[in-house]
């Protein structure tokens, strides 16, 4: 089982920036495929971003291209999201999650999820 704990998150001004971090312990973080989540107010949890288990490979979601950027550190057993010219619909918590059991990083099924941590962008 591996626990995660998100930090980084704020309040920031449109066109801000901010860095998530999301820290895991537990089992080898490197069999891991981590992906980053949002909920807004009134909404369902939604995908954002996701990095293979090598760090190789990135996936994200359209809304977010180009202005965020997941990436992770093995040996430090962390995987962040370095969020760029952000938008007051971006305004979610988001929540890291862990999988070892696909491999496919489109694949939108986590086994393990952190608390989350708020996300506030004012206009």
């Amino acid at each position: 089982q591996v626990q995660l704990v998100e930090s980084g998150g704020g309040l920031v001004q449109a066109g801000g920036s901010l860095r998530l971090s999301c820290a895991a312990s537990g089992r080898t973080f490197s069999s891991y495929r981590m992906g980053w989540f949002r909920q807004a107010p009134g909404k369902e949890r939604s995908f954002v971003a996701a990095i293979s288990r090598s760090g190789e490979s990135t996936y994200y979601t359209d809304s977010v291209k180009g202005r965020f950027t997941i990436s992770r550190d093995n040996a430090k057993n962390t995987v962040y999201l370095q969020m760029n010219s952000l938008k007051p619909e971006d305004t979610a918590v988001y929540y890291c999650a862990a999988d070892s059991l696909f491999a496919t990083i489109a694949t939108m099924t986590y086994e393990y999820w952190g608390q989350g941590t708020q996300v506030t962008v004012s206009s």
